[in-house]
């Protein structure tokens, strides 16, 4: 099980040098990118699996091919750089954004509703491995929305569990930020928060943050995404009580058949993680919290662990655009 994440995880030295698209038509993902990593000495890693003491911020657009020449979910990373923008993922823009500017470009990229999109990746994954992967989720979903990427320390390496699952845990003063200034923005309204498997931990601890410091999470925040959830659901219900009942509504990607989260739960002991768990068997405490389940166990899609069928399957993503368009339409918390 080890050896499969493995295989398909080396390292794309190049990814985020800047290519020139020139007289090429095609759909850009503009995104404000947070990061607790350590600044990078390679330009075309950007930023390293190492903890930085601060956050830091960049503007990142990436070019995705047409939509002729890529299937739904499908990443498509260049075969070596430049890259053709006609065939492949490429990075178009990658500088450094000073804080003073986010409430800009959040006016200029949240679209009439004002929405924001934040996206937290999960384990074993590297910067621009987050990168690519939220461009195509935000491509692909087709929300009008501003993308934000909240992106961890994770060395992107398999080995790496513990050490990326304390990253998490230190990098939650970063998420928090992020999640304040999205809500104190005037040019946003309606956040909705997508977070992956080891990440869904670190989302959780943040939002659980908020609330205790603001007594209750913004209405702004209405919707947040768990795909995968890599977390104890006993401390999943600890973390929600928690909250308090000024809470955002959650939706729940599970699988029974995910075998990233069946290690996970030998790792941990034996302990169920929320999303590879039968949560028929929890309806009523789920519907108590504020919990909708989607089962992904049967749906196809390329991941051989089974780990990521929210954003490579159409059937997911059509699931999750119904879904977070659904309630972002409904009238606000109070």
């Amino acid at each position: 099980m080890l050896a499969l994440p493995i295989v398909g995880c080396a390292h794309r030295t190049e990814a985020m040098l800047a290519v020139a698209t020139g007289q090429v038509t095609t759909s850009k993902v503009d995104m404000l990118v947070a990061t607790t990593r350590l600044p990078a000495e390679n330009p075309g890693v950007l930023f390293s699996g190492e903890r930085a003491d601060d956050i830091s911020l960049s503007n990142v657009v990436i070019s995705i091919p047409p939509d002729g020449n890529r299937e739904v979910g499908a990443i498509q990373w260049p075969d070596s750089y430049p890259g053709d923008p006609l065939k492949s993922f490429v990075t178009t823009k990658a500088q450094t954004i000073s804080e003073t500017r986010v409430n800009d470009w959040f006016k200029r990229t949240s679209g009439p509703r004002r929405k924001a999109l934040i996206f937290v990746h999960g384990f074993n994954t590297t910067y621009s491995e987050a990168v690519f992967r939220f461009a195509q989720l935000a491509h692909d979903l087709k929300i009008e929305a501003a993308p934000v990427l909240f992106t961890w320390p994770s060395r992107g390496n398999a080995l790496d569990y513990v050490y990326d699952r304390e990253s998490t845990v230190y990098s939650r003063f970063g998420l928090v930020a992020v999640l304040q200034e999205a809500i104190a923005s005037r040019d946003v309204e309606n956040v909705t928060i997508v977070a992956h498997s080891m990440g869904t931990s670190l989302a959780i601890e943040a939002l659980r943050e908020v609330a205790i410091r603001n007594h209750g999470v913004s209405p702004k925040i209405r919707t947040v995404v768990l795909a995968s959830p890599d977390i104890d659901i006993d401390v999943f219900r600890r973390q929600v009580v928690e909250m308090g009942p000024k809470r955002p509504a959650f939706l729940v990607f599970s699988s029974r058949n995910d075998l990233a989260l069946l290690l996970s739960k030998w790792i941990a002991g034996d302990v169920d993680r929320l999303g590879g768990v039968d949560l028929r068997e929890n309806q009523a405490l789920l519907a108590k919290l504020g919990v909708t389940v989607i089962d992904a166990t049967d749906v196809a899609h390329a991941d051989p662990l089974g780990h990521t069928a929210f954003a490579e399957s159409a059937e997911m993503l059509n699931a999750l655009a119904q879904n977070v368009l659904a309630r972002a339409q409904s009238a606000p918390r109070r």
